[in-house]
């Protein structure tokens, strides 16, 4: 009965680990969104760096060379999608003419629910279906555990990233105002 117990307690700790990666996940993902929220079209469009990419090229970027790629693409190893990083992956940080800007948020949010299936269905230690070794032939995640982690790495390095674009753009900040006035 011991062994029964240390297995119901061993998957009880591996799922409040996948808990709580999962919410400090979700947490960098609505930040993205929060962040995003109220800017105007042209905003949204306009190059703040000099390398040129806009805030919705980010979000498109982060839709789908992270949400959809890692996800759907290499843990779940979906043809359709683990192939496309190595086609032409500078594309996707770029909005196609024609795309609006409600279509760029649409699709992010599809993506993160099709990462979120693909995630209820996955376990921590369950090597990737798919792996990219055109493109990284001798570097590799070799978990889901560290896929989530990477995803999460990931996220929150472009929310900082357009935190510096938000505040550029018309001052406003994550936190709400300026945080270094009283």
């Amino acid at each position: 009965m011991t062994s029964t117990a240390g297995v119901g307690e061993q998957a009880r700790r591996v799922n409040a680990e996948l808990d709580a990666l999962k919410s400090a996940l979700d947490h960098q993902r609505a930040h993205v969104l929060g962040i995003l929220e109220g800017l105007s079209e042209e905003n949204l469009r306009r190059p703040v760096l000099p390398s040129g990419w806009s805030c919705l090229a980010l979000l498109r970027h982060l839709t789908l060379d992270v949400e959809r790629f890692w996800f759907p693409g290499v843990i779940a190893g979906e043809p359709d999608v683990a192939g496309q990083l190595a086609a032409g992956a500078e594309a996707h940080w770029y909005v196609p003419e024609g795309m609006t800007s409600g279509e760029v948020f649409s699709a992010y949010r599809a993506a993160i629910a099709r990462a979120d299936a693909v995630l209820a269905a996955a376990s921590l230690e369950q090597k990737p279906a798919a792996w990219p070794v055109e493109i990284w032939p001798t570097w590799r995640l070799p978990d889901v555990r560290r896929i989530v982690i990477h995803v999460l790495t990931e996220v929150a390095c472009h929310c900082g990233h357009l935190d510096a674009a938000r505040e550029l753009i018309d001052g406003t900040t994550w936190l709400g105002g300026n945080p270094y006035t009283g």
